[in-house]
This record gives C-alpha cells, structure tokens and sequence, in this order.
C-alpha cells in the first residue's frame, strides 16, 4: 500500500500503514488465548460459559478424535450448526487435524447440503441435535463422502439447573430418531484424550476454509481461503479497530482478557460473523455471546435486544438489517443498550439514516466496512470514529491492503479518481481461489503492476479525500434511457422517509426507457403509506430518470441468512409474472 494514495489527511490517527507478525496457523489464535487467559470466559450460551481452557481442551479431544476416524491433513470436514457454543470448539479442532473446515449454512435444505458436501468432497460433518437440522443431515449425506456425523445437542452447554428443567419440561431440542452408526459430541469429548496430532501448516499456502458463496448469483463455489487469510485479516483488523472504552476516554485498540463481550448475532458459517466476531474475541481473548436466532422474541430480536442488556454486550458487528430491527423495535426503550461501544457494519450497503438512528438510540459508533468471502472477509473500513470517517463510504483498505479501480470491460485499466469501475483488491486476506473452478478463477484475477488483484464485481470510485464509495454492484446496474441509475442511490433516499423500514430497487424492462425503476418497501409497524406519497418524496431528491415509477409495498422483504436483501429474488418474482 502506497501512503500518497491511502494516508491522507483523513487516515486515522497512530494506525499504521502496513502488519507483520500474521505468519502463523489459525488455531494459534486459540492456544495463545488459552495460554495467557486460561480461566477466562470465552462462549456464553443462555447462562453457561466455557473458559479458553475449556475450549481448548475440547477442540484438542475433537482432533484427537477426527484422526482417529482417518482425517488427515487437507481433508474436508463439514459444519452445519447455527451459533451454538459447540462451534468454535468444533472449528478449532477440525484445523488442529490440518483438515479442511466446511461451514454450512444451517437453513439449507438437504438439497442444498447434498451439493455443498459433494462439491467440497467432505468425509465427516457436524450438525445439531435437532427434529429439522438432524434429518437434513441424513438426507444431505447420501451419495457422499461423509463416513462420520457427529451429533451436537446444546444440554451440555447450558447451567446444570436448566438442562435438568428443560430435559423434564422438553424444552431442549432433539431429534425424534438417530441412524446407527451416528455419534453424540459429548460421548466424542469424553472418549478422546486432549492430544491433537502432530501436523506442519504453511499457513500461506494450506487451507483452513471453504466458504460458499454465490448462492444469490448462480451455483454456489467455494472459496477456499489459507490459514494466513484470516490470521492477516485479524492482524489488521487489531490495529485498526480504534473506539474509546471508557466514558469520554481516548480511542484505543480492543483492550484484551475479558474486557469486552462480543454479541455473536451474525452467523459463523459467514466469513463476516466468523472472522469480526467468533475469532475477534477469540484473538483478543474476550467473552462471545452465542446467539443461534438473532430473531427469536415476541416481537421478533427482542431476544437480542434482552442478551445485550443481560451480558452488557459491548462489540455487536452486524448488518444493516440488524440495525433496521433495532432502531425500529417496539420495545426498543424497554432495554438498556448503552453498554454498546463500537458496532461493524457490513454484508451490505448502511443507509446513512439507519446509522444516525441507530447511534442516537444507543450511543454507539457504526464504523462501516467492506468485504466478501473471498477476502476472509474485511478489505477497507471507515476509521472507527464519528470525526475521521465518512459515511456512506467504505473508508480505506485497512493496513496492508490495496485497492484498485478498474475498468468494468476488462479489469486491466486502473481509472482515474473519481471515475467509477470495477473494485479490485490485492492483499494477503485474498482467497487462494475457487475450490476446483479454474475458469472461475480466470475470470476474477487480474495481475496488475506485478500484483494479483481480485475483482469483485462491486461498482465504485475514490473521492478527492480518498475514500470508497460503492456506487452498486455491476450485476444490479439499471439503465434508464442510457443514464445509469444504481439501486442503492434510489434506497437511500428512500431510507429517509420516516414511514420507512426496508427498502430495494430493482430494474424492469420498458419499451420507452429500456428499463424502469421498481421499489418494493416495508414500512415501519404500524405505519401506513401511499405509493403516491413515496413517489411524491423521491421527487423531491432524485433526478427525474431515477425515481421508482411503480412502489409496491410488503409485509417484508426477501433477505438471506445473513441479511442481506436479495433484489435476485425480487427480479425472478418480477420476471415470473
């Protein structure tokens, strides 16, 4: 990273330019903690907690275990669990073994699974003791590779007083029936002995991930990510997450051993939950407040709303869907939030207005950041404060990462500032590649001055201050009357009505114009709204070619597991009419 294009006088203050010391496994990360923090709290799950030691000593028995069963180095082992305290455990030990961990999102249907195993050419998997997860695991498994399944039921993990009432009152989840031959994890911990085998990791070159993605473009493919992608990310992140941690205190990096509670609200499976959350309290060895449904509660995320105000949650990275729910909770005044200190912001564009309600409910900061699976996944952030940042943008590439702008044809031409094209990254948080698709991977590499860039299919430029701004994503470009009009230009706005909750844009062909700008938007509960009213507000903000000419209103909006809003889904609904 050049400091003339990137240190301006807005990159934020003592964070360095560059990181070294990331050269390692990404299981070290859990032995360190452990060695320096042993007795303190890492998982909480509904009142129980396991120390790092605790957790150590478990993901040594699980690879203990694994080898027993013949996993060796770059094998392939599945997760398919929600936020459970089994995972990091789970996750540890599975690259303890020098195996390859899997993460599967736990609302697949066996179908999807069936592929995601095949594709990754997994031999054992993990999953929950569960009537709906346990049969789709035994669904998913047939015509695989997968000879171990082990079953993970959450009585173990919660205070001793409430697994006996949840066991009398059935409360606790589990399957109705089991096949031979299947194992319980707590069986699994107890047989092994703590002593993982002995394996050599290069971690710039083997594996410790493939992350699926794609999923809301095409057939989904794996990213298969080195243990040096995250360990890097991690690093960087470490120096550049900057918040004052006492009233009106200085800002400063994430204190260690306990200070702070992480609120797991993102999904694991996710590279965004997974590396700013499970492995960021995890790195920084503080506690991590497992939550399987961030929507769980009458109303839905009062559960969250509750766990915040219970564990006194002080770091909750999360997307903008989550802040929506927040700002927008009925209860919302009913919590107490104020513990809340720095919040991370990704997986989709934050509406400027969602993050101005959000801090003035909470007195947070929401420093914005940019990412994708394929870069582990954290590439650029805003600075973590309210004077250095800006928002609407996506900051810089954080220490040791560069970013290019280039031309959408081919990706070969770096633009000028200023001058929107393709996003290309080039740091040691880019993935090694697409799990065998050599013609994928053709496509999305560029090298550049010597450099290997990926290109991420985001539309964006860097202003004259040398922050990013996404314009949209090349895919969802609209273009009317041969002017470009990008969705997220015409949902920020739309943002800014205060009858509005949600809100995507979506392009519909037109005989006059090419194409025609459509919005779908849910209102706030209890709010009530005219399409007339909406449109009459876009006029007031937008340039004539980029106002919605049709407004359809929803209960909710179609979104994925982890937030973000899926304008595909909206598209083929649209298409099939």
């Amino acid at each position: 990273m050049t400091a003339i294009k990137w240190q301006t006088r807005s990159w934020p203050p003592g964070v360095p330019s560059d990181v070294n010391d990331y050269d390692r496994t990404l299981y070290s990360i859990l032995d360190e903690s452990a060695q320096q923090y042993p007795d303190q709290v890492y998982t909480i799950f509904n009142g129980g907690a396991k120390t790092f030691a605790q957790v150590k000593d478990t993901a040594d028995r699980l690879a203990n275990f694994l080898a027993s069963r013949g996993i060796q180095k770059g094998d392939r082992v599945a997760v398919f669990l929600p936020n459970i305290p089994h995972y990091p455990a789970i996750f540890f030990g599975i690259l303890k073994t020098g195996a390859v961990c899997v993460t599967c999102n736990p609302l697949y249907t066996s179908t999807e699974l069936n592929y995601q195993l095949k594709d990754a050419g997994a031999k054992a998997v993990f999953c929950m003791d569960h009537p709906q997860f346990y049969p789709t695991t035994v669904n998913a498994i047939q015509d695989t590779d997968v000879k171990t399944v082990v079953i993970c039921n959450v009585k173990s993990y919660l205070p001793k007083f409430k697994a006996i009432l949840g066991s009398l009152l059935g409360k606790i989840p589990k399957a109705e029936q089991y096949d031979p031959g299947h194992l319980f994890f707590d069986q699994v911990i107890e047989a092994a002995r703590p002593q993982p085998p002995e394996i050599r990791i290069a971690p710039s070159e083997d594996l410790a991930l493939i992350i699926y993605t794609g999923g809301t473009t095409g057939v989904p493919k794996g990213a298969a990510l080195t243990h040096m992608n995250f360990t890097y990310d991690l690093r960087a992140l470490e120096e550049w997450v900057r918040i004052p941690q006492e009233p009106d205190g200085p800002a400063e990096t994430i204190r260690r051993g306990g200070f702070h509670t992480f609120l797991g609200v993102l999904p694991w499976y996710h590279s965004f939950g997974m590396t700013t959350c499970m492995l960021t309290a995890c790195g920084s060895g503080n506690k991590l407040v497992c939550i399987p449904d961030p929507r769980a509660g009458n109303p839905p995320f009062t559960e969250v709303l509750k766990a915040v105000q219970k564990y006194k949650a002080t770091i909750m990275p999360a997307v903008p869907t989550i802040f929506v729910a927040f700002t927008n909770h009925p209860l919302l005044n009913k919590y107490d939030l104020t513990s809340l200190q720095g919040c991370f912001s990704g997986g989709a564009p934050l509406p400027p207005e969602v993050c101005r309600q959000f801090e003035s409910k909470t007195g947070a900061v929401i420093f914005e950041g940019y990412g994708l699976s394929e870069t582990a996944p954290v590439a650029s952030s805003n600075p973590t404060n309210k004077t250095g940042r800006k928002i609407g943008s996506i900051g810089f590439p954080i220490p040791g990462t560069d970013i290019k702008i280039v031309d959408i044809e081919t990706g070969f031409e770096e633009l000028p500032r200023g001058q929107d094209g393709e996003i290309a990254i080039c740091g040691p948080q880019v993935m090694k590649g697409y799990w065998n698709r050599p013609e994928e991977n053709k496509a999305v590499f560029r090298e550049l001055n010597g450099k290997r860039y990926f290109l991420t299919g985001d539309v964006g430029h860097i202003d004259d201050d040398g922050f990013i701004i996404i314009t949209d994503r090349k895919k969802d470009l609209i273009l009317v009357s041969g002017f470009n009009v990008y969705p997220r230009d015409v949902e920020d706005v739309l943002f800014q009505h205060p009858k509005v909750a949600m809100a995507a844009v979506i392009g519909l062909p037109d005989a006059k114009s090419g194409e025609s700008v459509k919005a779908f938007v849910q209102l706030k509960l209890g709010e009530t709204a005219s399409e007339e009213e909406l449109i009459e507000f876009c006029k007031k903000h937008l340039a004539a070619y980029k106002r919605p000419r049709q407004i359809e209103f929803r209960a909710s909006l179609p979104v994925s597991p982890i937030g973000k809003v899926l304008r595909r889904v909206l598209k083929d609904e649209e298409r099939d009419k």
